[in-house]
């Protein structure tokens, strides 16, 4: 009989992180690798909220707080909710987690029994489909393919629906293709959700604020009120305000789902870091003008990223509409050999070979959920995303 648990066998690591792990362990053997793996961004944290967490020390805020958030900081997201999504949550319909993660976790755990169907798009998150599993659900995936940029129809979604499904998990601007719903768009998904009242929608909005051109962002509750007693809208500060190590994700929803998140995490981590908190409070009432300086900085690099890997001959690579992620195909790559001798069977092997023979590392599409891809996160400098992007130009080029 085996030590570990049977449930620790329906899921895998993250791939993401293994990148970005081997990609580090490359580096410290001397090797000059450009890392495109990570999904973080390469901005400081604000000086407004780091003098804010500064202040939180000096002035002892660093015991245990209320277990799903102190109430300055659910005040801030009732207040952010309403401010930028023409949603009014109150504080009891607030929980606040050690990171997004944490939140997508503790509603699957506090909702899912045995055989509940989850719906996730794919491409997808990594984390979404072991998340499920290891709240003992299943997942049910519906591919969106590249010729409808990576969005998926409401067609595809009624398909997906069954009796068992509780829910939909929904990501716009998605990881790890950028691709952003329109509001006609994700009117199509809500009309379909309006039909089957037995399914709620899980909204992962954490690249709400980084959208270009004129794209404009809108989240499944704000466009359909009448998803709203059903729907766990959630986001954090991680991305846009570049707070990734600080570790502070929320969500807004019903009272009763709340409670049981609340539950959960009562008897897992307890709260959020205190210091952390008052930061995160900082972040979401305090000036929001960097913003669209950083949006700027992220536009230009998308464009170089789409325009340099759209030159390669057997690589599709449509523009995204937000986050920091281009979602490249490598259909016409498939079948060559590299010039190590490594066969580009998929693109795992693809992946492979960028990393050990031209020395840039990204994620492969398997992970994801739809290949034959691969992830690039443009969330560096222009001139790491010029010098990869000529690598990866030169190793397209050399395969035969």
């Amino acid at each position: 009989m085996s030590f570990l648990s049977a449930t620790l066998s329906r899921v895998k690591p993250s791939p993401t992180i293994a990148v970005t792990t081997k990609a580090g362990e490359l580096r410290a053997a001397g090797r000059d690798v450009i890392g495109l793996g990570a999904g973080e961004p390469d901005f400081d944290t604000p000086e407004n909220i780091k003098a804010a967490a500064v202040a939180a020390i000096g002035a002892g805020k660093t015991k245990y707080t209320a277990v799903d958030g102190i109430v300055e900081l659910k005040a801030a997201i009732c207040a952010k909710f309403q401010r930028e999504n023409n949603l009014t949550y109150a504080p009891e319909q607030v929980s606040v987690g050690t990171g997004g993660k944490q939140i997508l976790y503790n509603a699957l755990v506090a909702t899912l029994n045995p055989g509940d169907e989850v719906v996730i798009p794919a491409p997808y998150w990594v984390s979404y489909p072991d998340m499920v599993l290891l709240a003992g659900g299943e997942p049910v995936i519906a591919t969106a393919t590249l010729e409808n940029n990576f969005k998926l129809t409401p067609e595809q979604l009624e398909a997906a629906i069954t009796p068992k499904t509780k829910w939909l998990i929904f990501n716009s601007p998605s990881n790890p293709t950028g691709a952003g719903y329109s509001r006609d768009e994700l009117k199509g998904l809500t009309d379909v959700l309006m039909r089957h009242p037995h399914v709620w929608v899980m909204t992962d909005d954490m690249y709400e604020h980084l959208a270009y051109d004129d794209f404009e962002f809108c989240t499944p509750a704000e466009l359909e009120p009448g998803l709203y007693e059903r729907t766990l809208t959630c986001n954090g500060v991680s991305k846009a305000y570049a707070m990734t190590g600080w570790r502070i994700g929320y969500a807004a929803g019903p009272v009763k789902l709340i409670a049981a998140m609340r539950k959960i995490q009562s008897q897992s981590t307890s709260n959020p870091c205190s210091v952390s908190q008052w930061a995160a409070v900082e972040a979401l009432n305090g000036p929001q003008d960097f913003l669209a300086t950083n949006n700027q900085t992220f536009t230009r690099r998308r464009d170089l990223v789409v325009s340099m890997l759209s030159e390669i001959d057997g690589i599709t690579c449509p523009v995204p509409e937000g986050a920091f992620y281009v979602y490249p195909s490598i259909t016409g790559l498939i079948g060559k050999t590299s010039p190590a001798g490594t066969v580009i069977s998929d693109d795992e092997a693809f992946a492979t070979a960028l990393l050990e023979e031209a020395e840039v590392a990204v994620v492969f599409g398997a992970a994801f959920g739809l290949s034959p891809n691969f992830r690039v996160s443009y969330a560096t400098s222009d001139e790491a995303l010029k010098k990869a992007c000529e690598r990866i130009q030169a190793f397209c080029a050399s395969l035969t």
